[in-house]
């Protein structure tokens, strides 16, 4: 695994967090993914496009949502996605608006987990010095569960197509300009990966997830600031 050989190859980490982050990742994998699917799909109904339903993807069941190329992105890069939830924007009263919100649900929805994934390893680092050895353990793995979150927040808000950040480029772009840079989805999407692969994102993805982490940790410990 490219992202994890680095990390282990520059001694950032031990073969135990190899282990941890694995973990992490499978449960972002079978339980964020389709958390993060089912929240585009929730909205899109809210806002009056039944199209999610009729396609059977208002449920959390992995298999009902895991792309398997994103999948392995997820384990290889420490980012990827699943498989887009249908919309139909015609069924919206405000297409434009509409779409923006639906998009914005599923990243939104990474930001929760990954703030209650650091909530959890709060409360559990209060527990530590009884019982190290494991609970290390657990804080560790809720830690990766958060940043892996994140990244795919971060990652998923990138405005070009597939992903959700090119869904908000259809409420600030005119409609013509918008399909023309559809059109090349497929061209721009293989581009993406083999940017991902050469490491070209690297810097700027971990910079903006470190920032992003950095404040969702900030909000996290604010319930704890003031217990020892």
């Amino acid at each position: 695994m490219v992202y994890l050989l680095s990390q282990l190859i520059s001694g950032r980490l031990g073969m135990s967090d190899a282990v941890i982050y694995i973990l992490s990742s499978l449960v972002v994998i079978f339980l964020t993914l389709p958390v993060h699917e089912f929240a585009h799909g929730l909205a899109a109904v809210k806002l009056g496009d039944p199209t999610p339903r009729y396609q059977g993807r208002l449920t959390i069941n992995p298999f009902r949502h895991i792309d398997y190329l994103g999948a392995a992105c997820i384990l290889l890069f420490g980012f990827g996605w699943a498989k887009p939830v249908g919309v139909n924007p015609s069924n919206f009263k405000n297409p434009k608006r509409d779409m923006a919100i639906t998009a914005l649900a599923g990243p939104l929805s990474n930001i929760i987990v990954a703030l209650i994934a650091l909530l959890l390893a709060n409360v559990v680092r209060l527990f530590i010095a009884g019982f190290a050895s494991l609970l290390i353990y657990l804080h560790l793995f809720l830690y990766y569960v958060a940043y892996i979150n994140v990244s795919l927040a971060v990652f998923n808000l990138i405005p070009i197509p597939p992903l959700d950040g090119s869904r908000l480029l259809s409420a600030l772009l005119p409609n013509k300009q918008y399909y023309a840079l559809m059109r090349y989805e497929r061209y721009i999407f293989w581009g993406l990966l083999a940017l991902l692969w050469l490491g070209v994102l690297d810097i700027p993805l971990d910079l903006l997830t470190g920032k992003v982490m950095s404040f969702i940790t900030y909000i996290a410990g604010l319930p704890f600031a003031f217990i020892k």
